[in-house]
């Protein structure tokens, strides 16, 4: 699983999946360990179709309860059709199939994981897994326009090769897609109704037709801080350099290279944001171009390359902030954390920053840690120790709706 879905702080949180008889069912196993993974509680519900392709022992022996494999069960547990609707936080069905869609579009309660939906007032999401031919039936098609009125929300499908063979839309979404739609479905929507900008990753600063200027960061600490604020609500736009993660499909995502083109992008996309967070790692300088060819040594022993500055984006971005705006911008430093954060934070115009060590094990470039020093406009501080990056990112957040 990509690193910056990897949050553990969803302690207390339940979700309850719902399993229908589809090839695609035993990927449900994978998405309980992942939100097993994130500290959420997991009960099951098997129809009789997912007990074709794969059992309810399975879930048990990965941490899931309860799990029920049937409409009728034993004497001590006669209202089960009713306990997720009163215990889960949200129902996640998965894969559904169109006969579980037509059940719960119509209210109809002839299994135990019918009733269950019909039941259950919580926020609901169903992965659609079938054949193209299935999907694209008007009476699917009705089914599905019925439930996303109610507000179920629907992830997938996707297009692509299906068990028989057919090609089309019907293909179970990425679980992924899925885990992160289940997370956010869960998560608090404190930052809903804010419009965030991040920028992440390296940028590259060209010399000749085939190299550049740049430096090892992997955009991980931004695509978790991205992530965070999605999970919490917010519109998330992003301006990434070159490197790739995954991002659902409601997040804007820019592609650039060059510092220039992230100050542009920036510039674009700001004016309408009402947070920022710049992560990425800016080159501050650019080589002057060699021409537009590749450089050859042809002799040449020794070489000179003449630097010229990049746009200053953050400062840019600060000296354009609104008072109905808010600024948080990262430090990489290897001495003097403090007094370099301090420093950043006034001359920039910032009201938050995170300052990090380069230097440490397990902090900085390409490292699944951070170790940071958090100083707010207040002169507020804070130390924090080496933790995920994901941890980092949420705590980033928190820090900054208390101002």
């Amino acid at each position: 699983m990509n690193e910056h879905l990897n949050f553990d702080c969803f302690l207390g949180k339940r979700i309850h999946l719902g399993v229908c008889g589809s090839i695609a069912a035993y990927k449900s196993l994978d998405l309980l360990r992942m939100y097993r993974k994130a500290g959420i509680e997991v009960s099951v519900t098997l129809t009789d179709g997912a007990q074709e392709f794969i059992r309810g022992l399975s879930f048990e022996a990965l941490g899931a309860f309860k799990v029920w494999e049937r409409m009728f069960p034993t004497m001590d547990d006669t209202f089960g059709h009713l306990e997720p609707g009163q215990a889960a936080d949200a129902m996640v069905v998965v894969p559904a199939t169109a006969s579980v869609l037509a059940r719960m579009a119509h209210g109809l309660a002839d299994d135990m994981l019918s009733c269950q939906a019909l039941a259950f007032s919580g926020r609901k999401l169903v992965a659609p897994a079938m054949n193209p031919a299935m999907w694209d039936a008007p009476a699917t098609r009705d089914n599905c326009r019925v439930l996303a009125e109610r507000g179920v929300e629907f992830v997938g499908p996707d297009c692509g090769d299906v068990a028989c063979g057919d090609h089309g839309k019907g293909r179970m979404a990425p679980l992924e897609s899925i885990y992160a739609a289940g997370l956010r479905a869960v998560a608090p929507k404190d930052m809903a109704g804010r419009h965030v900008l991040i920028t992440l990753g390296p940028t590259r600063e060209k010399w000749d037709a085939v190299r550049f200027w740049s430096n090892p960061s992997s955009g991980l600490m931004g695509a978790c801080i991205a992530m965070a604020a999605w999970l919490r609500g917010a519109k998330v736009t992003v301006v990434s350099g070159p490197v790739n993660w995954w991002f659902p499909d409601d997040v804007s995502v820019i592609k650039v290279g060059s510092a220039q083109e992230m100050f542009d992008a920036c510039m674009s996309v700001w004016p309408e944001c009402s947070t920022g967070c710049f992560t990425a790692a800016v080159a501050d300088f650019k080589p002057i171009p060699h021409g537009a060819g590749k450089f050859k040594k042809d002799g040449n022993v020794s070489l000179k390359v003449e630097f010229d500055t990049n746009p200053d984006i953050l400062k840019t971005v600060g000296s354009m902030k609104r008072d109905d705006q808010q600024l948080i911008g990262f430090a990489a430093e290897t001495s003097n954390i403090q007094e370099s954060a301090q420093g950043k934070l006034e001359r920039k115009n910032l009201d938050l920053i995170i300052a990090n060590p380069i230097n440490l094990p397990g902090a900085g470039f390409e490292s699944s840690t951070n170790s940071v020093y958090v100083l707010d406009r207040a002169g507020r501080s804070e130390e924090w120790p080496n933790l995920p990056k994901t941890e980092i990112a949420w705590r980033i957040w928190d820090h900054l709706l208390l101002n």
